[in-house]
């Protein structure tokens, strides 16, 4: 029974609501294990059969695991961010981070069209009370930006799911409403109704992916947003609408229209890059630029995805070092915002001074986040690169090339800016271990899997890909 995966976290979730704080803690950890473990059971155990809703994709699989182990490391930040900035409203934290999960493992394993839709509105119903949590002005400007803007992406996915469906014609009415079991028949189904239906779906899920134009939403609710929950909405929650526009891509791809879906990709991929490459260059808020850094790499995974071959592998490793790294780095934001009291950039400095251990995440981050090695984004940048240039678009990788070294400009000069410019003010906050391992531990798993990459995991990529056209071999 897959529904047990999503359904112990959001049961807990509500149970949250009603308990004290520190049993609420408790619960909150509990079901991040959970979770993992249930994940975990469908990566080595027997996996079980799905119904009519719900199955054991390979994309699937994969988000969850990564949903899963980035929670249980957000939940030991959040133990520690606690004890040094309770929040007054700690069981609606603590309760709806539970419900985050849910819905984000309910999106990992959902594959009927209308059940996906469901799960990814219901990920934006219950992520809001995180953004409004501080009850500022700012935060309630966020909110409401976050709420309009995707719920308006998300009616046009549902939109693009009814045209979807009215590709199919009258004689298939007995199909499943499953994305593998339409893309067993999407030869067979109305070209023009599929590729209007992958606009709407493409434009709806790409707003919660946080693709330009549609961004807007992001580097306010991420701003704002604890940090606990920014590395959530960041890490987990991006991934899980790509998880839309992949699977709309799949069928694309099974009616023989993937060149069509594809271009739009590299386009709204491309344009994401170049957006998020100007506003980092002025940027003076370190989380709105790890923000707009997350917009860059969403882009930059959409790019790859829409090449295709090689490139399309890349996406998918980079996908997985970006949730490692991003998320890392929202935590490591939390410290420098607690320890400062600010998030202006120009109010910090000296961080290797006066919080050693959180610099060094810092720095280590912003090195995997912008390619170097041994991250694992400097492996996966090479072969969506690598996968451009295979496929021909040299136009395409010269503007892709050309944002990514602005943006290392742009960060580079922010980063150097918080941790070694001079600053004669008094720490607020200091480190404390809970606050520090998680940072580390997520920064030392991309380094792992760059170096060597499980057996397993290998597989479920290369079945992702083989379901698009894409290998390590181009």
């Amino acid at each position: 029974m897959l529904e047990h995966i999503f359904l112990i976290p959001i049961l807990l979730g509500i149970l949250c609501f009603f308990l004290p704080s520190r049993l609420g803690r408790g619960v909150l950890v509990g079901g991040g294990l959970a979770t993992l473990a249930g994940a975990s059971a469908l990566w080595f155990g027997d996996q079980p059969g799905g119904g009519a809703y719900f199955q054991v994709t390979p994309e699937g699989q994969l988000v969850l695991l990564v949903v899963s182990f980035l929670f249980v490391l957000v939940t030991v930040y959040t133990l520690g961010y606690l004890r040094d900035a309770p929040i007054r409203r700690e069981p609606i934290f603590l309760g709806c981070m539970l419900l985050c999960l849910g819905t984000m493992s309910m999106v990992a394993l959902a594959d009927h069209i209308i059940v996906l839709w469901v799960a990814i509105e219901a990920t934006t119903l219950v992520s809001a009370p995180l953004i409004l949590l501080h009850h500022s002005k700012e935060a309630l400007e966020a909110t409401w930006k976050y709420v309009m803007v995707c719920s308006v992406g998300i009616a046009l996915a549902l939109l693009g799911g009814f045209f979807t469906i009215m590709a199919m014609g009258s004689g298939n009415v007995d199909l499943s409403l499953t994305f593998h079991g339409l893309a067993g028949e999407a030869a067979a189904f109305d070209p023009s109704w599929l590729k209007a239906g992958f606009i709407f779906l493409l434009i709806g899920y790409g707003t919660k992916m946080g693709l330009a134009p549609m961004h807007t939403w992001l580097p306010d609710a991420h701003s704002e947003a604890p940090s606990p929950a920014s590395a959530l909405l960041s890490g987990m929650l991006l991934n899980c609408a790509f998880l839309g526009v992949f699977k709309a891509h799949l069928l694309m791809t099974a009616a023989g229209l993937a060149v069509f879906s594809g271009s739009l990709l590299v386009v709204f991929g491309l344009l994401s890059v170049l957006v998020a490459a100007v506003f980092i260059i002025q940027q003076n808020d370190y989380k709105r630029l790890l923000a707009y850094s997350s917009i860059e790499n969403m882009g930059i995974i959409a790019f790859g995805i829409g090449i295709g071959g090689l490139a399309a592998y890349g996406a998918m490793i980079h996908l997985i070092h970006h949730a490692l790294i991003k998320s890392s780095l929202f935590l490591s934001a939390g410290n420098i915002l607690l320890g400062y009291g600010t998030k202006m950039i120009a109010d910090t400095g000296r961080l290797a001074r006066f919080q050693p251990r959180t610099a060094i995440a810092l720095v280590g981050g912003f090195a995997g986040i912008s390619g170097f090695p041994p991250f694992g984004i400097f492996l996966s940048e090479l072969l969506i690169i690598f996968g451009a240039f295979q496929k021909g678009s040299y136009s395409s990788v010269a503007v892709l090339i050309f944002s990514l070294i602005l943006i290392f400009a742009g960060a580079s000069r922010s980063i150097i800016r918080i941790s070694f410019s001079n600053w004669e003010g008094q720490m607020k906050i200091g480190e404390n271990l809970p606050r520090i391992a998680p940072s580390w531990i997520l920064l030392l798993t991309s380094i792992g899997l760059t170096v060597w990459m499980p057996e397993k995991m290998e597989q479920i990529i290369q079945a992702v890909m083989t379901a698009i056209g894409g290998s390590l071999h181009g």
